[in-house]
């Protein structure tokens, strides 16, 4: 399994300013086959300044959700970080 992109994201507006909601398209490699789903998911700034990641909803995928779930995380936390995602 390999996350190739994260695609069409869309920062969702919300009257919580720690709160980034996004919604998007997850493009995964999966045995030599590219497959797309789409995913929500929230970035939260907790009172120690460290960022959460929250995977809100995601298409099933053939794939076992735990490690699936772990690396999504990481590709968001690292997008947030180099600035990849919408203002």
């Amino acid at each position: 399994m390999k996350i190739l992109e994260i695609k069409n994201i869309v920062r969702k507006d919300v009257p919580i300013y720690y709160r980034r909601l996004f919604s998007g398209t997850l493009v995964l490699e999966l045995v030599n086959k590219t497959h797309e789903s789409k995913i929500d998911f929230t970035i939260e700034t907790k009172p120690t300044g460290i960022n959460e990641v929250i995977v809100n909803n995601m298409e099933p995928v053939d794939y076992p959700l735990l490690p699936l779930t772990r690396e999504v995380k990481k590709y968001i936390s690292l997008l947030d970080e180099n600035g990849g995602l919408p203002a």
